[in-house]
């Protein structure tokens, strides 16, 4: 049997096992029913006012070490 004849068939069927098997694997999984609950978390009063702050530190290099890792 000459495999060029049937091409259009096997890139049809191809496309069709694809295009089921994506959409079969893509469908959301069954959810509970959510409810009207509000969340019972609220901010502590020891941060509620402040800011956070990140400081970083280091020291410099000298241009000798910035040479040895220039390598």
């Amino acid at each position: 049997m000459n495999i060029a004849k049937n091409m259009e068939i096997i890139f049809v069927a191809a496309a069709l096992v694809v295009g089921l098997t994506s959409e079969a694997l893509a469908r959301p999984a069954k959810r509970p029913a959510t409810t009207l609950e509000q969340p019972s978390y609220v901010a502590s009063p020891d941060i509620a006012g402040k800011v956070p702050v990140v400081v970083v530190s280091a020291k410099r290099l000298t241009a000798a070490e910035k040479a040895g890792f220039a390598g």
